[in-house]
């Protein structure tokens, strides 16, 4: 228990390190550079079963961030959103959220305004991954160019972890030393569930302060480069 303690204590010392990173100096070459958002959607921000307003506090930060990218010359902007099937096999796990069609499943309000918002490319996704059967990953292949990945959205543990971890498995299995897969920590987030409620539900609790700091600890611990902003 003592070490599990001790761990936990340097856990929560690591976040609070966690180092600031300068946009101007990722964004050298803005035709290389792609801003990838996870699953800023009505569903997990303002609507529905899912809906957390932990999620939804880091909507303006986020829409802070695209804009600046914006200034700075990056043009691509990539959404990827929950779009589910009425039979998706991921509501064993999840209540039924964000079907295709339904306003859970469009994008938060704070981004679609954005005057850019016709950059976007959008690719609807009916499992917690962003790269299986969404199209991204051909859109990645005919983007070789683009090295640098700033990845921002929700959860923190699950889909924004899984978006991650595949850019940068992908960049490893190729050799491409090259690639940056940037997390700004204030840009994502993951949802709350106390274990009473948890137990009263039938669910499994999920405690989102401790799952969204080992998530980032498990991104830098591949290789991503975990920051706690972007300034």
């Amino acid at each position: 228990m003592s070490q599990e303690r001790s761990f936990l204590e340097w856990l929560s010392d690591w976040e609070s390190g966690l180092p600031e990173l300068e946009l101007k100096a990722v964004i050298t070459q803005a035709e290389r550079v792609a801003l990838l958002s996870v699953d800023l959607i009505k569903g997990f921000t303002t609507v529905g079963p899912l809906a957390s307003p932990r999620i939804a506090g880091v909507v303006p930060t986020v829409a802070q961030l695209f804009k600046r990218a914006y200034e700075l010359g990056v043009r691509h902007f990539l959404l990827t959103q929950d779009s589910h099937t009425s039979e998706a096999a991921e509501f064993a796990a999840y209540p039924p959220h964000c079907l295709a069609g339904s306003t859970e499943s469009e994008t938060v309000d704070e981004l679609s305004a954005l005057p850019f918002a016709d950059l976007f490319v959008v690719f609807p996704k009916n499992t917690t991954s962003s790269t299986l059967g969404t199209g991204l990953e051909a859109w990645l292949n005919d983007h070789p160019e683009v090295t640098t990945f700033i990845v921002v959205g929700d959860c923190t543990d699950i889909c924004v972890y899984q978006l991650a971890l595949d850019l940068r498995l992908r960049a490893n299995l190729a050799g491409r030393k090259e690639t940056r897969v940037i997390v700004p920590a204030d840009c994502v987030q993951t949802y709350d569930l106390p274990v009473k409620t948890a137990v009263e539900s039938g669910g499994l609790p999920h405690d989102g302060d401790l799952l969204h700091r080992v998530f980032l600890y498990h991104m830098a611990l591949n290789g991503i480069e975990v920051v706690a902003r972007l300034i």
